[in-house]
C-alpha cells in the first residue's frame, strides 16, 4: 500500500492524494482544482500525474472547489467510478461545479479572442457544464458515522469535521496480508468555536494521519467580537467617509458568515440604514442551501432560530444577479456594502468592483479569508501601493485590510484539539498538507512536542510506502 501526493503539498489548494492498495484498487483523496498560483496554475490543473481510468472511486472530503473542483475533468477523462460525500456536499458541490464551468467558458473565450490575434491555436477549457453533470451522476451519498463498504477489504467512515456544511474527516479501513491498517484524512479541519457550524467530532484512531495544516502556526482571537469589528468598518467607510465596503468572500461558507454578523447587527437595532448587495448568483444558491440543513449549526445559532427563521436576510439585502445589475452597481457612487465573490479576489464580479473603488481614499477594501501572496488579494494586504486590473495599472488610495478571525480553518491549537483523540504512540507517521512549507515546519515542531513521530512534509509527486515506512521520490 502506498500513498502519493498530487495537490495541496506544501501549498493549499489542489487536495489530491492517491491511496494505491497492492490489489489493485486505487482510492483517491479529494479531486481538487490549483487556484491562484501564478502561472504555474494551468500547468498543474492539467495534469493530474495519475491515470484517471485507475482510479476506482473518490472520497470527497467537502464541496470547495480546491477539493472537488477537477472532478468533471476526472470524468472527463475516464474515471467511471463512485464519487463519494454527504448530502449536503454534493448538493454544493454541484453549484461550485457549474459555476466553474461557467467561468471557464467565459475566461476561454476571452483568451482565445487574444490567442486568435496572434494566430494560436484556441486554449481548450478543463470541462464544461456536460462533464459537471456526468461527474455529479457518480455522487453516492454518504451519512455520517455510518461505516461502507466501497471495495473488498476497505471500509469508510466519514466524521463531521466543522469545516463547512457536509464536510467530513475521512477515517479509511484497509485489510492487506490478513492485517488492518487504518488511514485518517482530515480534509479541511473546522475551528472549535465556528460562528455557525458544529466543532469537529471525535475520529477513530489511526495508524497513518493526513491533516491540513493551513493555520499550522496561528492563533485565532478567540475573544474578538466579530459583530463590533464590522459595525466599525461600516461606520467608518459608509458612514463617516461616505463610501462603499467592499468585502472579498468566498460564496460558499464566508458570505453566510457575513451575513450571519449583519443579521446580529439588525437584531441588536445597530445595523445602520444601507443597502447591502451580495454580488454574486452563486452566493444566492449556496445560501438556500446551506439553510436546508439546520441540523448541521451549532448551538447558538439553534438558540437563535427560535427567535429568528432567517439568520441570514435582513433589512436593506438585496442580492444581484444579472451581470446588468452589477455593471449599474459598480458604476454607483452611493454609500453601501459589496459582498463579492471570490474570496481571494483573484476572479469574479469582486475585482471589477475592486477595479472601481480602489483609487478613491473613501472607500474600504476588506479580504475575509486567507490570501496567499500570488492572489490580487494578498497583493493588496501586503501593501501594494498598485497593481494589474483588466490591464491597467490602478494606483491603490483605497483603505484595505482584513476581516480579523473570519477564517473556517482551525488553527494550531484547534488542529491539536482535532487530534487529540489519537494516541501519539499509536501513529506511524503523520502527513502535513495543505499548507505554506514554513507554516508546516513550525506546526510540524508543536506535534513533536505532543509526542507524536514520523512527521512528513511531502512534495508534490512524493509517494510514502505505509508497510516499511520507506519514503520515496516519484520519477
Amino acid at each position: 500500500m502506498n500513498l502519493s501526493f498530487h495537490g495541496a503539498a506544501r501549498t493549499v489548494t489542489g487536495s489530491k492524494h492517491l491511496l494505491s492498495l497492492k490489489n489493485g484498487v486505487n482510492i483517491l483523496l479529494d479531486c481538487g482544482m490549483f487556484q491562484g498560483l501564478g502561472a504555474d496554475t494551468d500547468s498543474l490543473n492539467s495534469d493530474f500525474g495519475f491515470d484517471a481510468a485507475s482510479i476506482n472511486f473518490v472520497l470527497l472530503s467537502h464541496a470547495h472547489i480546491d477539493h472537488s473542483g477537477l472532478l468533471p475533468k476526472l470524468v472527463k477523462e475516464g474515471f467511471q467510478g463512485k464519487i463519494y460525500c454527504t448530502q449536503a456536499t454534493a448538493e454544493l458541490a454541484e453549484i461550485l461545479l457549474h459555476d466553474s464551468a461557467e467561468i471557464q467558458t467565459y475566461e476561454t473565450e476571452y483568451i482565445n479572442k487574444k490567442r486568435a490575434d496572434h494566430n494560436l491555436e484556441p486554449y481548450e477549457p478543463l470541462y464544461s457544464h456536460e462533464d459537471v453533470m456526468n461527474a455529479v451522476k457518480q455522487f453516492e451519498i454518504v451519512d455520517y458515522n455510518k461505516p461502507f463498504k466501497p471495495a473488498k477489504d476497505v471500509s469508510v467512515t466519514y466524521t463531521n469535521n466543522g469545516h463547512l456544511i457536509g464536510s467530513a474527516a475521512i477515517s479509511i479501513s484497509v485489510t492487506e496480508d490478513e492485517k488492518e491498517t487504518n488511514i485518517l484524512f482530515s480534509g479541511d479541519v473546522g475551528r472549535t468555536r465556528s460562528p455557525l457550524l458544529q466543532p469537529p467530532s471525535e475520529t477513530p484512531q489511526a495508524d497513518y494521519i493526513i491533516i491540513e495544516s493551513t493555520y499550522g502556526d496561528k492563533h485565532h482571537d478567540v475573544s474578538f467580537n466579530h459583530i463590533d469589528n464590522m459595525l466599525e468598518w461600516i461606520k467608518r467607510t459608509c458612514i463617516k467617509k461616505q463610501g462603499k465596503l467592499i468585502i472579498a468572500a468566498f460564496s460558499v461558507g464566508r458570505t453566510q458568515e457575513i451575513l450571519y454578523i449583519l443579521n446580529q447587527l439588525e437584531l441588536e437595532n445597530k445595523l445602520p440604514d444601507l443597502n447591502v448587495y451580495v454580488d454574486s448568483p452563486l452566493s444566492l444558491k449556496a445560501t438556500e442551501a446551506i439553510k436546508r440543513y439546520p441540523e448541521l449549526f451549532n448551538d447558538r445559532l439553534q438558540e437563535i432560530l427560535k427567535i429568528d427563521d432567517d439568520p441570514f436576510l435582513f433589512k436593506g439585502l438585496k442580492y444581484v444577479e444579472q451581470s446588468e445589475d452589477s455593471k449599474r452597481l459598480k458604476e454607483s457612487t452611493d454609500p453601501c456594502i459589496i459582498i463579492s465573490a471570490s474570496g481571494t479576489a483573484d476572479a469574479g464580479r469582486v475585482r471589477h468592483h475592486i477595479s472601481q473603488c480602489l483609487n478613491d481614499h473613501k472607500n474600504t477594501i476588506l479580504m475575509s479569508g486567507y490570501c496567499s501572496s500570488h492572489s490580487l488579494g494578498g497583493q493588496l494586504l501586503q501593501g501594494a501601493k498598485e497593481v494589474e486590473l483588466f490591464n491597467q495599472t490602478i494606483t491603490v488610495a483605497a483603505e484595505v485590510d482584513a476581516l480579523s478571525g473570519l477564517s473556517a480553518h482551525a488553527d494550531s491549537d484547534d488542529l491539536l484539539q482535532f487530534l487529540s483523540y489519537q494516541d501519539p504512540e499509536k501513529v506511524k507517521r503523520i502527513c502535513l498538507v495543505h499548507g505554506e512549507y514554513d507554516t508546516q515546519q513550525a506546526f510540524k515542531s508543536r506535534l513533536e512536542i505532543k509526542g507524536f513521530k514520523n512527521i512528513l512534509i511531502p512534495a508534490q509527486g512524493e509517494k510514502v510506502e505505509l508497510q516499511n515506512e520507506e519514503l520515496v521520490l516519484n520519477a
